[in-house]
């Protein structure tokens, strides 16, 4: 239940958000100044005069060759952009209406909405995964909703997708690489998708150094909450949790990588540095900045307690892999 309390800290927080707008339009500018918008069919489209058939024949001779560890961060990486109705209605809560704000939201969807796409078509040509199985996950993951606790605080919001989406573009590149040894469209397409969510992670970082200039004790007080730890938006569905723990062992996506992620945040954002702080924004401050040895920690345990495991995913066709 909202206390009055928390009430007014949202809409304190929504006035400061509405400050920002003129900035929000000239990040939009800027953003839409240095992005080469494509699109899938551009992208898995072959060569002209090329044999349709023979093109698609040979792609999958060559995904043959992609391992089962990256066909699993593939099925991962498409479903958690398949979320994209959770994020959509998330940031619509507090960006909608007349807006420079809900242009961005628009625009923003009108991008990420291309990812899950060009993903999905590429599996279905490729027939690395089993893809009937893909969609009965992306329909249970869907229904399953996305709830996170900060979807309340506008402020937290700016945070998440920070993290969130420098992790989907590191995510995305490593994944990329490890495809393009046996089949360089894959390897194409994921770089392609990385560098767009990198022009979304510098916009959402963006907004929250505006917003720390703003309200800094406000603020650090949301990013202590939200920087800790984030759960992809991929938390719910399906065998998240194992096809997480294969992207780690495999060396694409885990702790260590969010660790450097957090770091990178604090340096931007200058968390050291931020003055004139009340009791609360201090505390914050102090919990944001030993959030990096809590997280080395974490990450110095998950490897040295790894034990060789057995995995096997329906999506994968079933077949076993140990790591």
């Amino acid at each position: 239940m909202t206390t009055p309390n928390q009430e007014y800290e949202t809409l304190a927080k929504v006035e400061v958000l509405a400050d920002l707008e003129q900035v929000v339009h000239d990040m939009m500018v800027a953003h839409e100044a240095k992005r080469i918008l494509w699109f899938p069919s551009e992208l898995l489209a072959p060569a002209p005069d090329t044999d349709p058939d023979h093109y698609v024949a040979m792609l999958r001779e060559r995904a043959e060759g992609i391992s089962l560890p990256a066909r699993v961060a593939l099925a991962l990486n498409l479903l958690t952009e398949e979320g994209l109705p959770h994020f959509h209605r998330l940031l619509a809560a507090y960006l909608g209406g007349d807006s420079f704000w809900s242009k961005w939201t628009n625009l923003w969807t009108a991008e990420e909405d291309r990812h899950g796409a060009v993903l999905h078509d590429y599996t279905r040509d490729s027939r690395i995964l089993d893809n009937p199985v893909l969609e009965r996950m992306q329909f249970e993951y869907l229904r399953a909703g996305f709830e996170p606790a900060w979807d309340k605080d506008p402020y937290r919001v700016f945070v998440y997708t920070t993290l969130q989406e420098r992790a989907t573009q590191v995510s995305h590149a490593n994944t990329g690489k490890v495809c393009a040894e046996y089949e360089p469209l894959i390897g194409e397409v994921l770089s392609n998708v990385a560098k767009e969510e990198a022009r979304h992670y510098v916009f959402y970082r963006g907004i929250f150094k505006e917003v720390l200039k703003r309200d800094p004790n406000r603020a650090l007080a949301s990013a202590a909450e939200v920087m800790p730890s984030i759960d992809m938006p991929g938390i719910n569905m399906p065998h998240f949790r194992d096809m997480a723990d294969v992207i780690r062992r495999a060396g694409i996506y885990g702790p260590r990588e969010y660790l450097k992620i957090v770091e990178e945040q604090i340096k931007f954002w200058a968390i050291d540095t931020v003055e004139g702080l009340d009791e609360v924004g201090k505390a914050a401050q102090e919990k944001i900045l030993g959030i990096p040895k809590r997280l080395e920690r974490i990450a110095d345990v998950m490897e040295t307690r790894s034990r060789a495991k057995t995995f096997s995913f329906n999506v994968a066709f079933a077949r076993e892999f140990s790591m």
